[in-house]
């Protein structure tokens, strides 16, 4: 039997399709365009499943009512992100979701992508509050 696929904090998968908040109040289940995502919180449960906490990246700046921490330009072209002249991790808001359950998440459009350790630093921080909050949760499930 083959290894279930594994994703961990910090690493980067290349296309999901992300289901802003504003979607989801609006009534809407699935995500308008594929994505990439950085991995905020991966992390096993009491069930041997993997729980993710996943943030949008987007190149859009963020609007009044959203918390982003801007990219670095380096880390940009690091990430190979370069169809961004800037970009942002959106931390005010996330989608939860199960690795080995999800309908949204195909492992094989993930790589070895990964936030810089100084940079996942910045973003965990700044995303902390948002973590606990159900408002802020959007559930893929």
């Amino acid at each position: 039997m083959a290894d279930a696929p594994k994703l961990s904090t910090g690493e980067i998968v290349s296309a999901y399709p992300y289901l802003w908040l504003w979607q989801r109040d609006r009534g809407e289940t699935d995500g308008r365009k594929e994505r990439p995502v950085c991995v905020a919180v991966a992390a096993k449960g009491p069930d041997a499943l993997t729980h993710l906490a996943l943030l949008a990246i987007t190149g859009t700046p963020p609007r009044d009512d959203q918390e982003a921490v801007e990219i670095p330009p380096l880390e940009i072209r690091r990430l190979g992100l370069n169809e961004h002249k800037q970009a942002w991790v959106v931390v005010s808001e996330y989608n939860y979701d199960v690795l080995e359950r999800s309908f949204s998440l195909d492992p094989s459009r993930r790589d070895k992508r990964r936030l810089s350790p100084g940079f996942l630093k910045v973003v965990l921080r700044a995303f902390r509050p948002t973590l606990g909050s159900a408002q802020t949760r959007v559930d893929r499930l």
